[in-house]
């Protein structure tokens, strides 16, 4: 098949969510289809001498401007789009799209994440391109992966902050945003062929705007090969280290930190007095400057390679309160052997079973005695460890990729 792939940021390097899922789908369907990339990037000129250069038969990338706060909070109270599908919105894009349209001929086209979705809303429905096809059109099949179900995300975390902190900037923001997205998210939903969704507890929310909707599950996956522990040698870290692993101006992963410091890491130090909580991750958000005053946090801001800190962990800890789609950091730590306390939210979408692959815990006092009790029991840990990695190798993504191959074939 000829596959065209528009993504949110040039997938190389792999380092994070988005990039990882896009450059391993790529990667596995570049062995037996032909894929074109077109891509956002900081950058007007494609990154050369990545993999992609063999993987991809033509790729082309484009800049977006940036928006300034003054633009964005204008846009939230008076744009009928959500700050998503203005983020990304470049008129270079839409013509380089449209281009690769009118001179190719497509099996489909994958669209890579909600930020992406408006292109696919200037292209015809499903009903008008049908008719078109072979005439011209330039595409078999058009796929929406939704990496999250957004009004979803953005809906717990206005719950979640009007709880903890009333209508603060940021909930009012995100209450705005989950009513647009419902709008926009349903959209594009109805635009494409077909929906892509990571987990079946988002199909299920996707299906609560459109109980019609034509949805195949593909989940995130993780190369093992590169997780496995024999291989990673774990970097020295203090006595009885606690490690959250994430990008640090994602607000899910802002909020997860603070309750853990804040509500957690106090009752550790009950039974732990030595623990240390060590937060490790890119652009470290200014709402974080409170914790550098305790010596037991560390902050290390973008590393080289987290595989080391979540080796290195004596407990991996996911306390998300707020988030959607599934967790890459849940499946890289259950890799890597590491002993791991999670919120229930925070394994969402992998059927993992508390006291086999991990501990899972929703209180601040439940969650701090599961921690204890890893801190205390490091056989306990090796154990859930060893099938934590047994359960990762089942995401592995030469398992992942045919379910998404399979389901493109089928729509096209």
């Amino acid at each position: 098949m000829r596959l065209l792939f528009l993504t949110p940021q040039f997938p190389y390097p792999p380092h994070k969510g988005t990039t990882l899922r896009n450059y391993n789908l790529i990667a596995g369907l570049a062995a037996r289809h032909e894929i074109d990339l077109l891509s956002v990037h900081d950058s007007p000129e494609v990154p050369l001498g990545t993999p992609l250069d063999r993987l991809c038969r033509r790729m082309a990338v484009v800049t977006v401007p940036a928006r300034s706060n003054v633009r964005r909070a204008l846009d939230t109270l008076i744009s009928p789009w959500p700050d998503m599908g203005l983020r990304l919105w470049s008129p270079q894009f839409l013509a380089q799209l449209q281009a690769w349209l009118s001179d190719g001929d497509y099996d489909a086209i994958e669209i890579e994440g909600i930020e992406l979705a408006r292109y696919g809303l200037m292209l015809p429905s499903p009903v008008a391109a049908s008719s078109q096809r072979g005439k011209g059109r330039g595409w078999g099949c058009l796929i929406f992966d939704d990496h999250n179900a957004e009004y979803l995300l953005q809906t717990r975390i206005a719950q979640t902050e009007r709880a903890a902190r009333g209508w603060t900037p940021g909930a009012i923001y995100s209450t705005l945003q989950a009513q647009k997205l419902r709008h926009f998210e349903r959209r594009i939903a109805q635009q494409a062929d077909r929906v892509v969704a990571v987990s079946d507890a988002d199909a299920a929310a996707l299906r609560e705007l459109d109980p019609a909707l034509k949805i195949h599950v593909v989940p995130n996956g993780i190369d093992t090969a590169l997780y496995d522990r024999a291989q990673v040698a774990p970097i020295d870290l203090p006595p009885h280290s606690l490690v959250f692993t994430g990008t640090m101006d994602f607000r899910p992963n802002v909020d997860a930190v603070l309750w853990f410091a804040r509500e957690v890491l106090p009752l550790i130090k009950v039974d732990v007095p030595d623990a240390h909580f060590v937060i490790v991750g890119q652009r470290p958000h200014a709402r974080l400057a409170e914790l550098r005053v305790d010596d037991s946090i560390v902050i290390t801001g973008g590393v080289e390679d987290t595989r080391p800190y979540i080796a290195g962990a004596s407990v991996y800890v996911i306390p998300l309160r707020m988030g959607g789609g599934t967790r890459f950091k849940l499946l890289e730590a259950l890799a890597l052997h590491a002993p791991c306390v999670s919120t229930t939210l925070g394994a969402e979408g992998f059927e993992v079973v508390s006291g086999r692959e991990l501990l899972l815990a929703d209180e601040a006092p439940s969650f701090a005695r599961a921690t204890v009790e890893l801190i205390r029991q490091p056989e306990q840990g090796r154990a859930l460890g060893a099938v934590g990695r047994s359960f990762a190798e089942k995401y592995d993504w030469r398992h992942i990729v045919p379910k998404l191959e399979q389901f493109i074939m089928h729509s096209s």
